[in-house]
């Protein structure tokens, strides 16, 4: 049983299904393996993390290897660990399974070779472009016949053949499962063993080369279905249908268009589609981070995490929310998931909340809005950081400096938020509850934090993202020796590496489609063109401009990960940013926070749906509470677009005036946004505190002073905090 699963025991058989449920929307369900596969499947994942742990701590892999393992082992994971799902979509797959049998044994024992093979349908495809199809039939189709004829047969046989293993064998593999590993396995060591060779040959590839790349992109679609569903495959399929098609589409999309052949290799044999920068980032940072956070947790450091928070602001007024904002920052800054954030701290933050005495959706809200905080708080910000500096070509180091004040004004925000609901319906701290003095948790547990300050000290003194990984990973191992309780010996070290092999697999899933929409977009140009559309939509006007940026990545934040959101409308949108004005790392930072959005805004928000689940609350209800709760996450880019200083672009004095005026922004925003200040505000307070909201944001002395003075007027109306008169019932502001 994982942790998480051990989390979840209070909750009851239905909600853990509900939680289930909610959670395969963001990933499917793995098979739990048996025998000889469970072993299989746990050596492939030790490898992979060995060999990474070596590359950044020894010697570093060459390009070919450092991108190929990592794909190679992922793939073959995916395969193996994740069923083909319905029963209609593995049949499918054995078909396709015996297609590509067909092709394999007809390039050698009907043809001569597979480049024979191929020669011969592109004979086919000519004849039919420029006499029909009738006539290619009759002249070209000849010995092709041959590969559908054999096609039934093997079709005929792994069909029952799944079925039933699927029923029978349910810790194994189905047949054609195997085959399908067996094939993507295959195509990327045929990318490994000629990689040298397809560079000299790029542009003039061969028809071994065309019938690889086919097969590899049509594998590297079905390893993202299995693992995150049809939205995001359907995507990808667009996008190829979009290179191909390209003369057909209406003037604004249309392009040349390329051949199969064209955009297969581009897309599969080079690096600029599925191993591209998404296999780059996430072999050379984002996985040895996630390694990181696998033996952190191991270490005993999440209990830490928790105690910590908890004696710090247990007692306070709202107390348990306050432990979850702190603990969510905690876990979420060596977390890749939002989601997964929300359930580990949630399931012990939120039940507490509501023993507080804040309501369902109120509590499973909290969480979800300050999990996602951990994707902006160094040292690891999730994968989205590392791609920003790779797409930025600016040393990560500098991202995270760039990112500690916004991220310390988001948690500010939601802090502030939790603080005036509790005051706002009387809520106290943990009630009933003796809790340790926070000097006593600190001075027991203090090294849990040393791993953290190893990898941020590493980081900032120009170390490599990976090396820093490496060294505090070791760290964990030697924080957790200090108590007998804690540590970790082989066991331990080995169900950590497994943990960490199978968190990569999510996020490596996307590689083969997120390559792609890239590769595509690079392919094709409609980067530029996209560019040109938000600019003209926008009418040149950069607010509008940022409100369209975001409304894209909510849409496309419904059927991708956030991470490949970020990445798809960072290579769209920060084109058009830049035109407008915005510095580079400014646009990226926009894109990113935005790429969030989906978490916790409806309709989707799965995050908030999770926090729904375990606080036993209405989801949709619990998800328009948590956008508000984390309205920062749409008013920081705006800063980021007017504001150059938050991303200390300027000089000391505009950085010392902007983030002040920030922080006494967040905080005059917080009392609007709940509607309170020393008490329920009325409706002409409420409007004045809106207005000493903008002013205080506008990082000038002038506009700060008229802001303080409104709130200074607020609070002066509310002088008498126990008046609660006819009048003001009437007009307070609704909740």
């Amino acid at each position: 049983m994982s942790d998480t699963d051990k989390s979840l025991d209070a909750l009851s058989p239905e909600e853990r299904a509900k939680l289930k449920e909610l959670m395969e929307k963001d990933a499917k369900t793995e098979r739990r393996l048996g025998g000889v596969w469970k072993w299989l499947v746990a050596a492939l994942g030790a490898i992979m993390v060995l060999i990474y742990f070596y590359g950044a701590g020894f010697k570093a892999l060459s390009t070919q290897y450092h991108l190929g393992v990592y794909v190679l082992i992922t793939f073959a994971l995916v395969f193996l660990l994740y069923p083909a799902g319905s029963r209609r979509m593995a049949i499918s797959l054995s078909i396709l399974t015996g297609f590509l049998i067909s092709i394999l044994i007809n390039s050698f024992f009907v043809f001569e070779s597979p480049y024979a093979l191929y020669q011969q349908v592109m004979m086919f495809k000519e004849t039919a472009g420029y006499d029909g199809l009738g006539v290619a039939y009759a002249e070209e189709f000849g010995l092709l016949g041959w590969i559908f004829l054999l096609t039934l047969p093997f079709a005929a046989l792994l069909v029952p053949l799944d079925q039933w293993m699927a029923k029978r064998f349910t810790s194994t593999p189905t047949a054609s499962d195997i085959l399908l590993c067996l094939m993507v396995t295959a195509s990327v060591m045929y990318w490994i063993s000629q990689f040298e060779q397809l560079n000299y040959r790029a542009g003039a590839e061969h028809e071994l080369d065309y019938l690889i790349s086919i097969v590899g992109l049509i594998l590297s679609l079905e390893v993202c279905r299995r693992v995150l569903g049809w939205s995001i495959t359907l995507i990808g399929i667009g996008m190829i249908a979009f290179g191909l098609y390209g003369p057909y589409l209406p003037e604004l999309f249309a392009h040349r268009g390329f051949s199969i052949e064209r955009l297969a290799t581009s897309l599969f044999l080079t690096t600029n589609g599925v191993f591209g920068v998404m296999a780059s980032v996430l072999a050379t940072y984002v996985i040895l981070f996630i390694f990181f956070g696998a033996f952190l947790q191991k270490s005993g450091a999440g209990k830490f995490f928790i105690e910590l928070p908890l004696a710090l602001a247990g007692r306070s007024a709202g107390g348990p929310a306050k432990v979850a904002v702190m603990s969510s920052a905690l876990f979420g800054s060596v977390s890749g998931s939002a989601i997964a954030n929300t359930v580990s701290s949630g399931a012990f933050t939120i039940p507490m909340m509501k023993r507080a005495g804040f309501k369902p959706h109120v509590a499973g809200a909290i969480e979800p809005a300050a999990s996602i905080g951990g994707m902006f708080l160094p040292p690891i910000m999730g994968a989205g950081g590392f791609l920003m500096a790779e797409l930025t070509g600016t040393p990560y180091s500098t991202i995270m400096i760039l990112s500690i004040g916004p991220a310390f004004i988001y948690f500010l925000s939601i802090f502030m938020m939790v603080h005036f609901e509790a005051k706002k319906h009387n809520l106290i701290g943990t009630p009933g509850e003796v809790l340790p003095h926070w000097k006593e948790v600190l001075k027991s547990g203090w090294y849990f934090a040393l791993p953290l300050v190893i990898i941020t000290v590493l980081l900032l003194s120009g170390r490599s993202a990976g090396n820093a990984a490496f060294w505090a990973t070791l760290s964990c191992i030697a924080v957790s020796w200090i108590k007998k309780e804690t540590r970790m010996g082989p066991r331990e070290i080995w169900d950590a590496i497994q943990i960490g092999a199978r968190n990569t697999l999510i996020v490596g899933a996307t590689m083969g489609v997120i390559g792609v929409i890239v590769g595509t977009i690079s392919l094709t140009g409609m980067g530029l063109k996209f560019s040109d559309l938000i600019i003209s939509m926008a009418g040149g006007n950069l607010l509008l401009a940022l409100v369209l940026v975001a409304i894209a990545s909510l849409v496309l934040g419904m059927g991708v990960p956030v991470t490949a959101a970020y990445l798809i409308v960072a290579v769209l949108a920060v084109p058009a940013l830049g035109d407008l004005g915005v510095t580079v790392i400014a646009a990226h930072m926009i894109v990113y926070w935005l790429s969030q959005d989906s978490n916790i805004t409806p309709p989707v928000c799965v995050a908030a749906y999770a926090g729904a689940a375990i606080a036993g609350s209405d989801p949709w209800k619990t998800g328009w509470t948590a956008f508000k709760f984390a309205k920062m996450l749409y008013i920081m880019p705006l800063l980021f677009a007017f504001v150059p200083a938050m991303l200390l672009d300027g000089s000391t004095t505009d950085i010392l005036i902007a983030y002040t005026s920030a922080v006494m922004g967040t905080i005059a925003f917080c009392s609007f946004a709940i509607g309170y200040a020393r008490r329920k505000t009325t409706l002409l307070e409420w409007i004045i505190l809106g207005v000493a909201t903008v002013a205080l944001y506008w990082p000038t002395l002038i506009s700060d002073a008229i802001g303080l003075a409104l709130v200074a007027v607020v609070y002066w109306m509310q002088r008498d905090v126990t008046k609660q008169s006819g009048v003001e019932a009437l007009t307070t502001k609704p909740e």
